[in-house]
């Protein structure tokens, strides 16, 4: 049948999704993370048909969110997820939230019902209108900007200005809220044929920014007069890639240099000046390093909660200085401003030769008392655990680290590999995160990639091993499984008494169900540390994705501060919980973050 002239195409329009695919693919985006649906399907049309960004379907938008996430992360490039309205999109909040809280730069594009329908009793209707609840209003507070693409032409001005915002310094989530008939509707053609959208710096560029010079200077002095410095440094140091910087200024200074929970892959964790962890589930060597320095300096870190328990009061006996885009959450001198300029300024100032550092007791694994065995079946310690994933571990791997015990032992156990990046989600501390930011990374840089997490965030995003499977995406799934939220069981029995049966599971298999679920995919149970090993050594051979699952004691105590320092009062003949009052009141306010 021939179609009327009204049916045809204006020469020379496209479809806003598919001049909305060429931007983003000319702004440097080489994969969308999302879950298809029918108001976000034409999206996911521009994509396939125009074939320069890979369209990858998650089994959750959660996990999606997470997929883009990994992917910026580390790539340092816009990570871009696409979701369809209603419950598609509600399911976006958490990731974006942990996206919002760990400053990542990552742009949602959220399918709505037709305009015409709004107000109107739509299926999934977020526009406010005749008693709906407006989208806009709920990713407001997860989002750098968050705006409502009324009409094809507002399109120009609002794209532009979301990536401008989700790049910004601090970077962060921006959402852009798109109508099913606004996606249909047919734009003109650009006539441009530049690399990127105008007004939006790429992704490597710095933001130009005038620094204090007064300010600048004065930093540079108090570094100079300090014998001895500690430096903590933190993922904002990652995500400028200012890693050279750091070691230039840390060599200078003959500084000591120790890393908050989420940032281990920011300096060489075998560097002599290296110091260990910060925080709950660091090492004690930090807090005996910030005793003895002149000036503890933050670098790319505002020393939120879990990066500086056991440490406040030698805070509050050490001057602090702060370099970065947000001040810190304790007091002290803070330089704000892009921190590539602000370490470079500051360093300028220093005399250029090496200072010597000076000694420190080294950061050594805090040794837990054997807990009460309660295994069902043979197990491996976390320790012997994680020496096998170290052994097996490339140089230029990422490795995720879940939320729960194996997370607080991989923190605290585990090196960061000397080329790749170590990345646990502390914004948020979502459960599960792991799974979809592995595979976004793992796509985005082709490098093998390590998921340790326990059965719990297993249960909760693990199937994206589906995913994994599908895109071939060459991630290590590693997952201690000790049949439990073992972390939860840990608090009860520590805090509350007495451990309830509820947050202990029935034994399961998992490596077993995954073999019969995914034929094709590399299948391990680690019997013990030397069969991890192996297991893993090969994972690292095949093209794809592997999985190791290993059994653990649920009642092994992780390295997590107010459990240790339990357990040390234990050891010393306390018959409380407590040691002196002030302390035991601090690491109380640490035990129940998350």
């Amino acid at each position: 049948m021939t179609p009327r002239t009204a049916d045809l195409p204006e020469a020379g329009t496209v479809r806003l999704v598919d001049h909305l695919a060429g931007e983003l693919a000319r702004a440097g985006v080489t994969h969308v993370f999302g879950v298809g649906g029918a108001n976000i399907e034409d999206l996911y049309d521009a994509v396939h048909r125009a074939g320069s960004i890979r369209g990858v379907v998650a089994k959750h938008e959660f996990s999606a969110v997470t997929m883009a996430d990994g992917y910026a992360r580390t790539t340092r490039r816009l990570g871009v997820v696409v979701a369809t309205s209603g419950g598609g999109a509600m399911n976006l909040l958490p990731g974006l939230a942990e996206a919002y809280a760990s400053r990542v730069p990552v742009l949602a594009l959220v399918g709505q019902p037709p305009t015409g329908q709004e107000g109107h009793g739509a299926f999934q209707d977020t526009s406010g209108r005749a008693g709906s609840f407006d989208a806009r209003e709920v990713f407001a507070p997860v989002s750098r900007f968050c705006a409502r693409v009324d009409d094809a032409d507002s399109l120009t001005e609002l794209l532009p200005r979301a990536v401008a915002a989700a790049q910004a310094d601090p970077p962060g989530p921006a959402v852009l809220l798109l109508p099913k008939d606004v996606q249909q509707a047919r734009v003109q053609l650009p006539s441009r044929g530049v690399a990127q959208m105008p007004g939006v710096p790429p992704t490597t560029a710095a933001p130009v920014a005038l620094l204090d010079t007064v300010a600048v200077t004065a930093v540079a002095d108090t570094l100079r007069g300090a014998d001895r410095v500690l430096v903590i440094a933190g993922e904002g140091v990652a995500a400028t890639d200012a890693r050279a910087g750091l070691a230039e200024l840390a060599r200078r200074l003959g500084a000591w240099v120790a890393v908050t929970p989420d940032a281990k892959d920011v300096f060489d964790n075998s560097d002599p000046r290296f110091a260990g962890v910060a925080g709950v589930m660091g090492h004690a060597n930090v807090e005996d390093c910030l005793r003895r320095a002149d000036v503890c300096l933050l670098v790319g870190t505002r020393l939120p909660l879990l990066a500086r328990g056991g440490l406040d009061r030698a805070l509050a006996a050490t001057e602090v200085v702060c370099l970065g885009p947000e001040p810190p959450f304790v007091p002290g001198t803070t330089l704000l401003g892009h921190l590539p300029d602000t370490l470079r300024a500051v360093t300028d100032l220093l005399p250029p030769g090496r200072r010597a550092c000076p000694q420190h007791s080294g950061p050594l694994p805090t040794v837990m008392p054997s807990p009460a065995p309660r295994a069902r079946g043979r197990t491996i310690p976390y320790p012997q655990a994680l020496a096998a994933v170290e052994a097996a571990l490339p140089d230029d791997a990422h490795v995720f680290v879940d939320a729960g015990n194996a997370g607080a032992s991989a923190v605290h156990l585990l090196p960061a590999p000397r080329h790749g990046r170590f990345v646990v989600a502390l914004g948020m501390g979502g459960m599960g995160y792991t799974f979809g930011a592995a595979i976004g990374a793992a796509l985005a840089t082709g490098r093998r990639t390590y998921v340790l997490a326990g059965d719990g965030a297993f249960f909760m995003h693990g199937m994206e091993v589906h995913t994994a499977v599908e895109h071939t995406a060459p991630v290590t799934f590693v997952i201690f499984n000790n049949n439990a939220h073992a972390m939860c069981a840990v608090r009860e029995e520590f805090l509350q008494g007495g451990i309830r049966s509820d947050d202990l599971f029935s034994p399961t298999d998992l490596g077993a169900g995954m073999a019969a679920a995914f034929p094709s995919l590399e299948v391990t149970g680690a019997e013990d540390a030397a069969h991890l090993r192996r297991a893993l050594l090969r994972g690292n051979a095949v093209r794809g994705p592997a999985f190791v699952a290993l059994d653990c004691e649920p009642g092994e105590l992780p390295p997590f501060l107010p459990f240790r320092s339990f357990t040390e009062a234990t050891r010393a003949g306390e018959t409380t919980r407590t040691t002196d009052s002030k302390e035991s009141s601090h690491e109380r306010d640490v035990v129940h973050v998350g």
